[in-house]
């Protein structure tokens, strides 16, 4: 069924940035065209956007869907604390009903807020668990499982074989391979240069050759980390991954603090994607990533919330405005302006799951999945570029409705897909059980 959407501000985020008011068409699920209403095709059924904003569903390029059920569970600890006496005992308590509780939770929370995609990293057991829920829901993802396989303080539940952790991840990037169009698709997740051998890291670099994967990881988030990775491997934490062969274009890497200069001119060189999180950087006092000095030596950057635990909220737009916000002091009031903001979120999201060909950008051909906000409010009244009234006025309850595939899937502050009440006891109920099996 043909479906325009019409009297709509489109906000395209494509390479020229275009804006402009019209319609849009949409066909099994895909943008079939844009632009003056009276010169797109004929409909089956009409959607009046009644002059709201439409633009690319949102794109968070760092999330952790198995630690929603953990938010409120792990604040103002510092990252190795955070990791050691919380994040690791309750994600070694998961079983599959609780992975499905938090994932569950954590698509809902992304959808209310307008993200369609993410890139996830998850615990070490039951990821099959995740991809099964994911599945059911309207979301893209690519995902890891994660993999550790040494390093201080890591329960044993949690603590792999090598061998067995590459098996099992290879296992799953068979059954969801990166293919183009794939919804949901697997990548190689190595936790960090802390949690994770040599060897290993070698491993998942020649795996993600071979099989044309994606590869997530941590890196120099914090000075402590920094410091026990030069003690262990003689090298700073880039310098230290580059080593092992985690550095290039399918890699990438969360945080990226602490750098130092031969490390930034080895990112510059090397291609490898950047995933900023701005709000967990700073509630872990783990400081601010020079994401304007990236950009302007060439280096892909985007997005993610981080984990709930460390946020604690999963919201695209408050990362947008609060990325633009942090690099003004240190690099100049005219630093990451609100338009490169939002494209950290949209194109630029999209470029870093390898989703560019399908996502990010409104343009024919691409996939329907599409935000509504409405600027018709006192907060964002009464007009300004359409830009930075998003990043620097705009908030999730102004968001009218979210698209997935062209349906609506969350409008009206309610979802369209699922009973929302039946989901949240759910979630307190497996929430409740994993902190019994965790003993916290």
């Amino acid at each position: 069924m043909r479906t325009l959407l019409k009297n709509a501000v489109l906000l395209t985020m494509n390479r020229t940035f275009d804006v402009f008011r019209g319609g849009m068409v949409l066909d099994g699920g895909r943008i079939e065209a844009l632009g003056a209403e009276n010169e797109l095709p004929p409909a089956d059924r009409t959607i009046d956007i009644q002059g709201h904003v439409l633009l690319p569903g949102f794109v968070q390029s760092h999330v952790h869907t198995c630690q929603t059920l953990f938010r409120g569970a792990a604040d103002d600890l510092s990252l190795l604390d955070w990791l050691r006496h919380r994040i690791w005992p309750l994600e070694a308590a998961h079983d599959p009903a609780s992975l499905q509780a938090s994932a569950e939770l954590t698509v809902l929370e992304l959808l209310s807020g307008g993200t369609t995609a993410i890139l996830s990293m998850e615990t070490v057991r039951h990821t099959e668990t995740v991809f099964e829920t994911l599945a059911r829901l309207p979301v893209r993802a690519v995902v890891g499982k994660c993999m550790m396989d040494g390093g201080a303080h890591v329960p044993s539940s949690l603590a792999e074989d090598s061998e067995r952790s590459l098996r099992e991840s290879l296992a799953l990037a068979r059954a969801f391979p990166n293919r183009p169009g794939a919804r949901l698709r697997a990548c190689l997740a190595p936790r960090f240069a802390l949690s994770c051998s040599e060897g290993l890291l070698r491993d998942v670099a020649a795996a993600a050759r071979e099989h044309d994967l994606l590869i997530h990881s941590h890196c120099a988030e914090q000075l402590q980390e920094v410091r026990l990775v030069q003690e262990a491997t003689g090298q700073r934490n880039l310098a230290f991954l580059e080593r092992a062969g985690l550095s290039g274009a399918r890699v990438r890497l969360a945080h990226v603090i602490h750098l130092d200069e031969a490390e930034n001119e080895l990112l510059a060189r090397s291609g490898t994607h950047v995933l900023h999180c701005p709000s967990s950087n700073l509630k872990l006092g783990s400081g601010t990533a020079p994401i304007t000095r990236y950009l302007q030596r060439g280096v892909p950057v985007s997005i993610g919330a981080d984990g709930a635990p460390c946020n604690n909220s999963l919201d695209a737009l408050r990362e947008a405005r609060l990325a633009a916000l942090l690099q003004k002091p240190i690099f100049g009031p005219t630093a990451l302006p609100a338009r490169t903001a939002l494209e950290l979120i949209t194109r630029a999201g999209a470029a870093a799951l390898g989703m560019a060909e399908e996502i990010g950008s409104l343009e024919a051909g691409k996939r329907a999945d599409l935000v509504e906000i409405d600027l018709d409010r006192p907060h964002v009244a009464p007009d300004g570029d359409v830009h930075a009234r998003i990043v620097y006025e705009a908030e999730r309850a102004d968001i009218a409705r979210v698209f997935f595939d062209g349906e609506v899937v969350f409008a009206g502050g309610r979802p369209a897909y699922c009973e929302a009440p039946a989901l949240l006891e759910r979630a307190r109920r497996a929430r409740a059980a994993l902190f019994a099996r965790a003993g916290l």
